[in-house]
């Protein structure tokens, strides 16, 4: 491949360059062609995941489960007693835990509780150090 660069003409004019050098344009291609080829297996839709089913017999509280409570706004109970927030939760759950005795903390949230309330419980469990967790729920109707 051999360029010709325009030379001074017959009468001393300089000849304008009229072809376009086309291999920036196909190198840039080439590199947008690979970022292509490389990302669109990636962005795919998520495969679906078949959960298990399982037909478990239900489990009733024992007497000394800790039953928490997170309603649809957001409030939570220790049993039937209203809390006044997080704080007083996790004064609790250290109480209980300091009592020595082996927690078993129930969570029962309502279906509509935004999950932020739920992990926050969880989380307060965990800093008192209560490993056994379990949710309440309801048989599903037939």
């Amino acid at each position: 491949m051999a360029l010709h660069l325009p030379g001074p003409a017959a009468d001393g004019d300089a000849q304008p360059l009229a072809g376009i050098n086309t291999t920036p344009l196909v190198d840039v291609m080439l590199v947008l062609l690979i970022i292509f080829l490389i990302t669109v297996p990636v962005m795919r839709a998520p495969d679906r995941v078949a959960l298990p089913r399982q037909a478990a017999a239900p489990r009733h509280a024992r007497r000394d489960d800790v039953i928490i409570s997170v309603t649809r706004g957001g409030r939570l109970y220790w049993g039937d007693t209203a809390l006044s927030g997080l704080p007083a939760l996790r004064r609790r759950l250290a109480a209980q835990r300091a009592a020595g005795a082996h927690a078993r903390v129930q969570i029962s949230a309502d279906r509509a509780a935004d999950f932020a309330a739920v992990n926050q419980v969880i989380e307060a469990c965990d800093a008192a150090g209560i490993a056994t967790l379990g949710f309440t729920t309801r048989a599903p109707q037939r």
